[in-house]
This record gives C-alpha cells, structure tokens and sequence, in this order.
C-alpha cells in the first residue's frame, strides 16, 4: 500500500459522543459539530477512506460559520439526514447532511444543503479527497463550468457542484460563502468508479433521499421508547448493504477504551451481529430487515457450509488481513485495517443463524434457501460441536458455554418453529448439547461457568436462557443469573468478564450489549422494575446524536470503540419492544 501523507491542517477530533452518522446502505460518513466529516470509505464500507482526517490522514469535507457559535443537531425523524445547527453572535445556520438514500455500490452522493434560518449564513468550507486514507491528493482538478468542479483521486473520480465561489488551493478546494436570510444553498459531491455522468439535481436527489427514508421508516408504537427504538432500527438499515449484509460500524481502529490499545476495524458484517438484528427486527415487525439478514446468512451457509466464516464483506467476501497503516490514528487509538477474525472458527455462529431463521419462521417468512440454509447448520453443528472455537468475545480457543448452549438454543427454536420430520432429532441434538456442557461446564455452586477450564462469570452466559437454550427457571438460569449481577455488574452497568483483580471499570468500559442483556434476564424472571432500570441506564449511554458503541466509559460518560456499534442498537431496538409486554411463561415463544 502507497504511504499516505502527513496530516495537513485537518480539523481536530471531537469526542466520540459529538459525530453524527450519515449513511447510505453502501457506505457512511462521520460529521463532526464543526461540520467537519472527517470519516468517509469510498466506494464501499470497507473501501480506502476518502476522508481519513478521524484517524490521523488526509481528507476531509467541512462546512463551518465563519463566527464563533454554540453547536447543536437533530436528525430528521426516521431518517439518517442530519441538521448541524450552529448559532452565532448574529443568528442561526443549519447545515443539512445525507449520503443519498438508497445507495448505489459503485458511486456515493453527499448532499448538503446550507440553510440561512435567522439572518445571513456565512460559512468557510473546504474539500480536500484524498483517497486510500490518504496517499492519494486530487489530481487532473479542474473547473468544468461555473459552479462544477470535477477530479480524481485515487482510482476514483469527484464531482462538486454548487461552489462557484471555490479556489483550487493544494491540498484541495476552499470557498467562503454567504446565503441571505431565509435561503439556502445546495453543494453535490459525488464520488464513484465510474467517470460521472449527468449533474445530480439537488432538488430531486433530496426529495428522492426523504421518500425513500419514509417508506422505510418502522413505526414503533408499542414499545417502551418508541422514538429511540426508531432510530435504532433506522441505524440498521443505514449500515444494511442492498446484499442484506449489515456492516457491525462504519469505522475501524477507534479505541475501545483509551490507551487500551484494543482497536480493530468494524467495517465487515459479522454474522453473529446479523443475526441480532435479524431478530430484534423480527420482534418489533420490521420484516424488511429480517429478511436481509436471512438472505445474507443463508447465501454463506449455502456457499461456506461448516466452513463458515464469523466474518464478511458486505459483498460476501473473505474479510482481508490485518495490516496497520502509517497514520497517528484516533487518540487513543490505532490505524488498523482488516481483521484477525478471519482466521477464527466460532461455533455460536451457527446457534445464532438457527435463532434467526426460527424467527423468520415464526412469522412465515423462512422461504426455500433459509429452510436450506438452517438444514446446513444444523449439520455443521453436529459435525463441530467437539471443537474448541474463540467465542463470542474472539479470544483464545477453547469449549466456551456460551457457545455450545446457543446452539441448542437455535436447535429448540427451530423444532418449535418449523413442522417437519428433523424437528425431533434437533430437539434431541439440543439435549445432547446440553448434557455434554453442563456435564463440563457447571460451577460447584450451581451455576454455569465460562468453559470447562475456566470457572469464571460470563455475560454470554445470560443469553442460552433468553433465547430458549434454558429454561428461564432452571436453577442453573437463576444462579448464573444472581451471581452475574453481583459480581459483574455496577450501578446498572454491566461488564463481559473479569480482565483481573483491578475494579471492573479500570479494565475496560461498561458493554452496553451486556446491559441489555440483564434487562432481558430481568424481565424473563418477572423484575420487572429492575429491567426497566438497565434499559433506561443503558439508553441514556450516547450522545446527542443518539448513536451507540459497544463500551461506555462511566468515569468519564464517554463513548468507547467503534462507532456506531450496530448489535447495541440491535439489541436496544429488542429490548425496547420485549419490556413493553409481560414476559412469556416457560415454554411460550419469545
């Protein structure tokens, strides 16, 4: 790979907290309070960043006042548009941002539209696309006509229409502009493989944008944060490539927890987050997203049977190696790309895509190939249920519980859900399971523990139950259950496991996913008040963009890794629509 350049004059990192995610399906960007985005991979997720100024290389895109001001932002209500909303000694400016909506793979349009709200708008803005995180400056830039300047960076080609105004300044495009008060002023970028075509009209590209935002908006009446709940599903389906492959985020190398050095690259679609979302979006009736994730998960079963990878490109291609660039990175953070997982076997995965078809299944929705599909796993499961795989937190191999208890809880669910003549020989697989681990893996104490070589506590050990692996009355359940929230948890905030003797928030951030796995726990066992504790504490754990990571740093109520993390907003969105009716009694459907 081509060393990218230093840095030049790019804007300073925010807190993760303050970025705003605009996304299109094929790809998403950053925006930062300044108007800065400094995060976008072209022409896909996992494509060379355009804008790299997030992890310390060139590139980026910013829309700024001219005059100090107080920063504020909303989204447009079920829809991943994003207002900027600045207001200065001399009124207010509202700067409107969208990938435009649905993407195409091959070529990405950024829209923004400056809006004059209270008295005249004075922006600075400034482009400079340097593709491949940076090694690559625009070349061959040049004015095509008034307002329309075109070039390439990399092996793409740029188009930027609306900045009549714009200077050709190394190392990109500077202009100051000011819109009287009352209007506004539209600036196009579009960035593809292809040499652009025709000029995106402004007016309709927005109107195509907002039409197709609505018709997929979900409405949520009934459940416990309806507006919050939406929004998640909306992030979902913003990170939801036309393959129905669902990026896990849109960033790599943002640091989990600061000088942690734990910082991986996100931008793949991990299966077993697919399938929780598959079915969180089962249960708030949002088919559109469960039939993705089942057309994507049965689409690698049937190509990658038991050699199912934990780890994709959105295209369905193996995730590339990792490899480190030679940029600063975040602070606090590093400059991977690609991912280790590709090495990995991990068995829940299989458990997980049985939990998701069963789903589908539940509301008539499993077709042919899903039906296929699930006959595969659960032959992979039978073949490689012996072996030692690295889990769901990806670390060293060994006979991890949760593992082994997931895939006799997807087994249990698919006997329940699909009439056929296999139904009882995985009902009775799900019970070999079952007896193996607990003949291994159960504490002197009667509750589950992490493997059979380790005795410790395990979050994961929270899901066999709520998925229907355990009864939510066995002793087992319970105690795993008492023990968790005793030893792992903190002020409703919940940890994955003990690191080491140092205090629990010393050693990593608080995981939002686990937080809402004890809301689930909670709720099965009928506290209900105690479930509406972790869901509230946990939903409040974002910033005012309302998007989540996977920790949350409680000391410093900040956000911790890669952003936005897709299975927590998979797992909000569940939880959101679960707690809003009573639990089911043993041996009733989820």
């Amino acid at each position: 790979m081509t060393r990218p350049h230093a840095p030049h004059d790019n804007p300073l990192p925010h807190v993760l907290r303050e970025y705003a995610l605009i996304a299109d399906g094929e790809r998403g960007a950053l925006v930062g309070p300044q108007g800065d985005i400094a995060w976008l991979c072209a022409p896909r997720w996992d494509s060379g960043a355009v804008f790299a100024a997030l992890i310390g290389g060139r590139g980026h895109y910013t829309v700024t006042p001219t005059q100090r001001f107080v920063w504020g932002g909303s989204y447009v209500p079920g829809t991943l548009i994003w207002r900027n909303r600045w207001v200065t000694a001399d009124g207010v400016i509202e700067c409107h941002e969208a990938l435009a909506f649905p993407g195409d793979p091959r070529r990405a349009v950024l829209l923004r539209r400056i809006h004059a709200v209270e008295g005249d708008a004075r922006v600075t803005v400034r482009l400079e696309p340097h593709a491949e995180y940076g090694a690559h400056r625009s070349r061959d830039v040049r004015r095509e006509r008034p307002g329309v300047w075109t070039g390439r960076t990399g092996p793409l080609h740029w188009r930027w229409t609306g900045a009549d105004a714009a200077q050709h300044r190394t190392p990109g495009m500077a202009a100051e502009l000011t819109v009287p008060a009352g209007g506004h002023h539209d600036l196009v970028l579009e960035l593809s493989e292809d040499r652009p075509g025709e000029p995106v009209d402004p007016d309709r590209a927005w109107h195509a944008t907002q039409d197709a935002w609505a018709r997929t908006a979900q409405p949520l009446p009934d459940c416990l944060a309806p507006d919050d709940a939406r929004h998640s599903h909306t992030v979902l389906r913003g990170l939801t490539s036309a393959s129905g492959g669902m990026v896990a985020a849109a960033t790599t190398s943002l640091p989990e927890r600061a000088e942690a050095g734990r910082n991986y690259d996100y931008r793949y679609v991990w299966i077993r987050d697919q399938c929780y979302a598959g079915q969180a979006a089962a249960a708030a009736g949002a088919h559109r997203l469960t039939d993705d994730a089942v057309r994507f998960v049965a689409a690698r079963l049937h190509e990658d049977g038991p050699r199912l990878a934990p780890a994709y490109t959105v295209t369905g291609e193996p995730v590339p190696d990792q490899e480190s660039l030679p940029l600063p990175g975040y602070p606090g953070g590093g400059d991977r790309i690609g991912n280790h997982v590709n090495q990995q076997f991990q068995l829940d995965a299989f458990g997980e895509a049985l939990l998701l078809f069963a789903a589908a299944a539940r509301t008539g929705r499993l077709g042919p190939d899903g039906r296929r599909a699930a006959d595969i796993a659960v032959a992979a499961i039978e073949r490689r249920h012996h072996e030692p795989d690295a889990g769901i937190w990806e670390l060293d191999t060994r006979a991890w519980t949760h593992s082994r208890l997931i895939c006799a809880a997807g087994l249990r669910a698919m006997a329940a859900s699909v009439r056929c003549a296999q139904a009882a020989s995985w009902a009775g697989l799900a019970d070999t399971l079952t007896a193996r681990t607990a003949a291994t893996s159960t504490h002197p104490t009667g509750r589950w523990q992490r493997a059979p070589d380790d005795p410790g506590l395990d979050a994961a050990l929270l899901m066999p139950a709520i998925r229907g692996g355990i009864g939510a009355r066995d002793p087992r359940t319970v105690r795993t259950l008492d023990a968790y929230r005793a030893e792992l948890t903190h002020d409703h905030y919940a940890y994955r496991f003990r690191h080491d003797e140092r205090p629990l928030a010393e050693a990593e951030g608080a995981f939002l996913l686990c937080g809402y796995l004890m809301a689930l726990a909670e709720h099965q066992q009928g506290n209900e008040r105690e479930a509406l504790r972790w869901f509230e504490r946990n939903r409040a754990a974002c910033g005012p963009p309302g998007l989540y990571t996977e920790e949350y740093d409680i000391g410093q109520r900040q956000l911790r890794g890669n952003l936005p993390q897709a299975f927590v907003h998979a797992l909000m969105l569940e939880t959101s629509v679960r707690l809003a009716v009573p639990a089911p009694t043993e041996g009733e459907e989820q």
